[in-house]
C-alpha cells in the first residue's frame, strides 16, 4: 500500500504520525477539501508530467491550473500529463494519491508559487483517502524539491 510507503518515508522528517487517513475519498481537490474541512486552494495537487524518458511532479494549489505557455517557457517542452497507466509506473502512486513523497530518484519535484499565499498545505500521502498538513518549509524539505516555479494561472 502506497500510504505505508509514504509513512515510512516521512519518518525521517518526523511527520509519519501526522498523516490523516479519512473514511471518505480525498482523490480530488473538492473531495479532499470537504474531508479535511479546508478550502480547496489549500489542497496541494501533485500533477505528474512526462519529462523526456522520466517524469516530473509539480505541486500546485488546489485552485490553480497549469498555464501551458508558462510551462513551455520554463521547461522548454509542451506539458503532457502522465497517462493513467504510466502514473504508477513512473511515480509509484496511483491517481488520486499521487504525492511528492517516496518517489523514484529520477522523478523531479517542483513547487509552484500558487501555494506561497498559505502557511500550510495538504498534499496527498500515496492513497486516495490520505493527506498531511505541512508548512511550506516542511513541504520543501519532505519533497526534496528542485525549485519553486511559476507555471500556473487562475489562482
Amino acid at each position: 500500500m502506497s500510504v505505508e510507503k509514504v509513512r515510512e518515508y516521512l519518518k525521517q522528517f518526523g511527520k509519519d504520525g501526522d498523516i490523516l487517513e479519512m473514511d471518505e475519498s480525498t482523490a480530488t481537490v473538492e473531495l479532499a477539501a470537504k474531508a479535511i474541512k479546508t478550502e480547496e486552494a489549500r489542497i496541494a495537487k501533485s500533477l505528474s508530467f512526462y519529462n523526456g524518458d522520466d517524469a516530473m511532479i509539480i505541486v500546485v494549489a488546489g485552485d490553480a491550473k497549469i498555464d501551458n505557455k508558462k510551462f513551455k517557457e520554463k521547461f522548454g517542452f509542451k506539458a503532457r500529463m502522465l497517462a493513467p497507466e504510466d502514473t504508477v509506473k513512473f511515480t509509484g502512486h496511483a491517481i488520486g494519491g499521487v504525492c511528492p513523497f517516496a518517489l523514484p530518484n529520477n522523478v523531479t519535484v517542483y513547487l509552484d508559487d500558487s501555494m506561497k499565499r498559505f502557511e500550510t498545505m495538504f498534499p496527498a500521502c500515496g492513497s486516495s483517502n490520505s493527506a498531511v498538513e505541512l508548512t511550506l518549509s516542511e513541504l520543501e524539505e519532505a519533497s526534496c524539491f528542485k525549485e519553486w516555479v511559476d507555471v500556473c494561472k487562475d489562482w
